[in-house]
């Protein structure tokens, strides 16, 4: 287990296309500049496109159970969910890469939301409506689009991440975006490169500065 003053780092990478994604080498960008403010950091990587379940009826049952009164079997069903809400509120600093499928997210990272999105552990309703209960940590927010521009009418992808992480506790979303990928892949790359500098410079720059 990593020491409490050790800085980890979640990445959450869910395209299709694997090490040809361009979300992902954006994302390793990302790793690798703050892997240079914070040597020491602990990065878990979890590809979410692996290995996330589906809801079931036997899940939906057992979370809606108390947890005091949860048999043995409910909380086998929700020991993979608890693992990775563990893994969420233990990070200091989440990556994640995401790219626009059909005007939204990719069907594996909604799957994972799915199971962190969990009433009375990251979430909680209030007679003020819901509350996240989650601390706040920055989350760099690696998204990529063929054509669908981002902020646009039909992008239900981007603004539905800020939410989300919003609705659980965590506010400082940082946006990452290559848009229109499809049209000039590598100016949309190095447009996103250019967003990411707000908050992480690359060496070469702060050599320069």
């Amino acid at each position: 287990m990593a020491d409490q003053s050790t800085t980890t780092i979640l990445r959450l990478d869910s395209s299709a296309s694997g090490q040809q994604s361009i979300t992902r080498r954006i994302g390793d960008e990302v790793i690798k500049r703050l892997l240079h403010s914070s040597p020491d950091a602990e990065v878990i990587e979890r590809n979410v496109y692996h290995g996330i379940e589906q809801l079931s009826q036997q899940w939906v049952q057992a979370n809606l159970t108390p947890p005091d009164e949860r048999t043995q079997i409910q909380k086998d069903v929700l020991s993979d969910s608890d693992k990775l809400v563990e893994e969420l509120d233990a990070a200091d600093i989440v990556v994640i890469t995401a790219p626009i499928y059909n005007f939204s997210i990719p069907a594996a990272l909604k799957m994972w939301i799915d199971m962190v999105c969990r009433a009375r552990l990251t979430f909680r309703y209030t007679e003020n409506g819901p509350q996240g209960m989650l601390r706040d940590r920055p989350v760099y927010l690696v998204m990529a689009s063929g054509g669908v521009p981002f902020g646009s009418p039909v992008d239900f992808a981007s603004d539905y991440m800020k939410h989300i992480f919003g609705f659980i506790g965590i506010q400082d979303v940082r946006n990452i975006f290559a848009e229109r990928t499809n049209t000039d892949a590598a100016e949309s790359e190095r447009a996103a490169l250019d967003m990411l500098a707000q908050w992480l410079p690359s060496p070469q720059q702060n050599k320069v500065a």
